[in-house]
């Protein structure tokens, strides 16, 4: 058996509207039709009055009553006075209460039916009295000619008459709520078939669960998802996002110009057109930015997404040095190869002692730079960094230099301190200061000289070149990401070395060397940490 499925959300709306709407109208209606009966009783009874008075004060009348036969004169004035006000009988009589005029000519003559008592004291009253004419609202004044009582007019309008004009309001009433509920139903059916549309005919109980579904799903994946709205406020952040960026609970409705982001990652953000896998760096991460307006007649807002590019950067960075320690290596069998036919050939012309001598210069000269970095830097990833990055510098006609002061034990080094992140600080800056001394002419020739040592609790790296040093106009540009001198597609390797020192919580310092270059000196803290300050 196939159990109907539950209305939806736009259809209970609807009916509720519709049963709340029916209620008003009927309300009204019945709140009208019992205003409107009161309100005819009033004016018959206010109609009445003045036709009575009127008829009182009127000097024929008093004078009529005067004359020895009455009806004369007041029967047709009464039926005129009666058709011209819209009542439905007036009746002049004597104070005995013998009618001298009456809609009804074979009425004339007899008595009265009410009560005349009130009037011959000089009171008007009104009542609601059944007579000739069936159930009535009436009204009795007297006639006065002086201070004398000399007849009595009573006006008075059928109960039918009034239900009638009260039935024929009420028609009225009835068709002016028939058209405001049809129309009340008309707006309710437009409003919920839009809102139907826009909750694709899903009742509350599915709406409700896919709303369970979607903030689980948010919280399940590891990419970033943020949606800006149309005033580039963050409308939705996951946790991915808040991790990627740095941000708190606080950061949904704020604008994204205020989270204090990297100027280049705002301007992504911000963009108004589609931003594709473009590479931005954060305090602490590098994140892969994707951006698409949300358009539909107008633009509603933006969704981001982001994934973290950090692991990936780091590794990359890894295997670029290990290709280049291969090529150092190659390049390196390939000079041992070519030293090697030097030493054989001198063997063969017989100058053994020229190659032992010019055998033994190249590798005491070799080995004199192991044994000061191995006997200086006893932490082996930076010993082999040093080495390799040696071998590298020396293929690019640069020599690497490591200073009498370094010193570094091995085991001095805390495991908060990542390896990897020495290799992303310590290998970047030697890179960056290669390039610079071999594009530069100082006299000295090019040469880079690295400072490794453990001092006062914290770990101080520096190195320094003999390029031609950086202008002081972009000392605050240098650690901006796609910031280089060596043209375009180059420029990250200084944003990540900023980005690995405010991981460490240490600072980095600019400045001029000795030798007309530029020489950047690192501090991480080792026992404390501290915020990162990058200072010229």
């Amino acid at each position: 058996m196939h159990l109907p499925r539950p209305r939806s959300l736009a259809g209970q709306l609807f009916a509720m509207q519709a049963v709340l709407v029916a209620a008003i109208v009927a309300g009204c209606a019945v709140f009208a039709y019992l205003t409107d009966r009161d309100q005819a009783d009033e004016t018959a009874r206010r109609q009445v009055t003045s036709a009575a008075r009127a008829v009182a004060d009127s000097p024929s009348v008093r004078d009529a009553v005067r004359t020895p036969d009455p009806t004369g004169p007041l029967q047709p004035y009464a039926e005129r006075v009666r058709r011209d006000t819209g009542v439905d009988f007036i009746t002049i009589m004597s104070p005995r209460g013998i009618r001298w005029t009456h809609p009804d000519p074979l009425q004339i003559g007899r008595p009265f039916l009410g009560s005349t008592a009130a009037a011959l004291r000089g009171h008007t009253f009104t009542e609601t009295y059944t007579g000739t004419l069936g159930p009535s609202i009436r009204v009795v004044t007297p006639i006065r000619d002086g201070s004398r009582i000399t007849g009595l007019v009573s006006v008075g309008i059928t109960v039918d008459r009034i239900s009638s004009q009260v039935t024929h309001q009420v028609k009225i009433l009835i068709l002016s709520a028939a058209g405001a509920l049809a129309l009340g139903a008309l707006g309710t059916y437009v409003i919920n078939a839009r809102l139907r549309r826009h909750t694709h005919g899903m009742n509350a109980t599915e709406l409700s669960r896919m709303h369970d579904y979607h903030q689980a799903t948010l919280h399940a994946v590891r990419e970033g998802l943020l949606m800006l709205d149309g005033a580039r406020r963050i409308a939705l952040i996951n946790d991915g996002g808040r991790e990627l960026l740095g941000l708190d609970e606080s950061a949904v409705g704020r604008p994204v110009a205020e989270l204090g982001l990297p100027t280049p990652l705002t301007g992504a953000l911000l963009a108004s057109e589609p931003r594709v896998d473009e590479v931005h760096l954060s305090d602490e991460r590098i994140v892969v930015v994707n951006t698409r307006p949300v358009v539909g007649g107008e633009r509603h807002g933006t969704v981001v997404t982001l994934r973290d590019h950090t692991e990936l950067q780091a590794l990359s960075g890894e295997l670029d040095s290990e290709r280049g320690f291969t090529q150092a290596l190659r390049s390196q069998a390939h000079e041992a190869a070519n030293r090697l036919h030097t030493v054989v050939s001198l063997i063969e012309l017989g100058r053994v002692e020229q190659a032992v001598e010019f055998a033994t210069a190249e590798l005491e000269l070799a080995q004199a730079l192991t044994d000061q970095v191995v006997g200086s830097v006893g932490e082996p990833v930076l010993a082999a960094l040093l080495l390799g990055k040696a071998a590298q510098a020396n293929e690019r006609g640069v020599e690497l230099v490591l200073a009498d002061d370094s010193r570094i034990d091995d085991g001095v080094l805390p495991a908060t301190l990542p390896a990897r992140d020495l290799v992303t600080i310590l290998g970047n800056l030697i890179d960056n200061a290669v390039d610079a001394a071999q594009s530069g002419d100082s006299p000295a020739g090019a040469r880079v000289t690295v400072t490794a040592l453990v001092d006062d609790g914290e770990l101080r790296l520096a190195v320094r070149d003999t390029g031609a040093g950086v202008d002081p106009e972009s000392v605050e540009e240098v650690f901006r990401r796609g910031w280089s001198t060596n043209g375009p597609g180059r420029g990250l390797g200084l944003a990540l070395v900023r980005q690995a020192v405010h991981r460490a919580h240490g600072t980095v310092v600019l400045a001029s060397g000795p030798d007309s270059g530029a020489e950047f000196t690192v501090r991480l803290p080792l026992l404390t940490s501290g915020a990162l300050r990058v200072t010229t």
